[in-house]
């Protein structure tokens, strides 16, 4: 059997960054070479029904184990990376962590500081997996697919283990919200399912944000400047005047827990035109319409102002709460907690500050409240995650599967 550490390494090896500018789920074609690798150790372990969809998905299933009917239950995770940082070559190192810094890369003097990143007193004493500090690690989300896989490995090779029915999926391009667009609910036959998407080990989210986001075109006018009085419109000032009108003390940096924020997340231009790319956030359904409406109040202000057609934006909702779906099936929140405590895991229930794939499926008819994988600091250089935690994550994973 191989161990969790040897899949996690073999994974992040290969790069599997999505791309937030292309329609075509995947939006990579690097993706399919990660699906490919999970279709054939799938099948190499024993799954059943491995299979994979013209669209990148992963399925496979373990069959029960029992003749006692029990629910059938789904663990999900996704395949590429976030776009915010590149997922190529991938150069990730085991050191034993004894406490402080961490140098990442000597050469390049990046490091990873003790007083920046308090998570790391928690790990001492572990063998954390980080990387050279020119790439993210990628453990979001491939730690949950090696954590799954390990689970998956080790069942079938325990057939004496009762469990019901377990189903397998792995989907693309979560990190672009496109992650679900194409996962057939019904052929995967799943009652519930877990997504294997979280942060620390013990962390467990049926919360998430409401979800939009909106793409923001300003139309300037460009002249000399020598002879512009009157005439100019300047594009890029426009946009941070309609940065300026928004609440400045909700964003990203000053909110926390059920806060939610207006985030900036692109702006790029020129006096002619610029681009704002924004994301909404909020966990209340109603403060994340007063949200969307205060946005578009200021896009109509600053047209009144400089003339229709100035700022045209395209606003579009990208995801809900799955707190509306999962309150009709808390018994997954509950085996997750009392799995967790058996194996001597204090429970973290916290809401989500951002979303995963579970909460488009709940909305589609699959109900995926999210678990731990162990990993930190996501989406940069200073990802990091713990040989130890991963293993705790699966000898969590099995137990769900008996005490679904």
């Amino acid at each position: 059997m191989q161990s969790v550490k040897e899949r996690f390494l073999r994974y992040v090896a290969m790069d599997t960054q999505s791309c937030d500018d292309m329609d075509a789920v995947p939006s990579t074609e690097k993706q399919w070479k990660l699906a490919e690798c999970l279709v054939e150790e799938l099948k190499q372990i024993g799954a059943g029904d491995v299979r994979m969809g013209e669209h990148c998905y992963v399925y496979a299933t373990i069959p029960a184990t029992c003749g006692e009917k029990l629910p059938v239950l789904g663990f999900i995770a996704h395949m590429d990376t976030a776009t915010a940082m590149s997922g190529k070559d991938v150069k990730a190192k085991v050191i034993p962590y004894q406490g402080g810094d961490i140098v990442l890369n000597e050469e390049l003097g990046i490091v990873m500081r003790a007083a920046q990143f308090p998570a790391l007193a928690d790990e001492i004493g572990k063998d954390l997996i980080v990387t050279d500090g020119t790439t993210l690690l990628g453990a979001d989300d491939k730690a949950g697919i090696a954590e799954i896989m390990a689970m998956a490995e080790y069942l079938l090779a325990n057939p004496q283990i009762p469990h019901g029915e377990i189903k397998i999926g792995f989907t693309p391009d979560e990190e672009v919200g496109r992650g679900v667009d194409f996962f057939d609910v019904e052929g995967f036959g799943a009652d519930g399912a877990y997504t294997v998407d979280g942060g620390a080990v013990g962390e467990l989210e049926y919360e998430n944000f409401n979800a939009a986001g909106a793409k923001v075109t300003i139309h300037g006018t460009s002249i000399h400047p020598g002879s512009a009085k009157g005439q100019m419109k300047n594009a890029l000032l426009v946009g941070m005047e309609l940065e300026g009108m928004l609440p400045q003390e909700q964003k990203p940096a000053y909110t926390e827990g059920y806060e939610g924020f207006f985030h900036l997340d692109t702006m790029e231009g020129s006096v002619e035109e610029a681009v704002m790319d924004y994301i909404i956030r909020d966990h209340d359904r109603a403060k994340f319409e007063e949200k969307k409406r205060l946005f578009m109040q200021v896009v109509d202000f600053l047209n009144a102002k400089y003339g229709e057609g100035t700022v045209e934006v395209s606003l579009k909702d990208s995801y809900y709460n799955m707190k509306e779906k999962l309150v009709c099936h808390m018994e997954l929140v509950e085996n997750a907690k009392a799995a967790m405590e058996k194996l001597g895991i204090t429970p973290i229930v916290c809401p989500i500050r951002g979303g995963t794939d579970g909460a488009r499926l709940s909305y589609m008819g699959l109900p995926c409240p999210n678990l731990c994988t162990g990993g930190y600091h996501c989406h940069g250089k200073f990802e990091f995650i713990s040989v130890q935690d991963m293993e705790k994550v699966v000898e969590l994973l099995i137990c769900l599967a008996q005490n679904a």
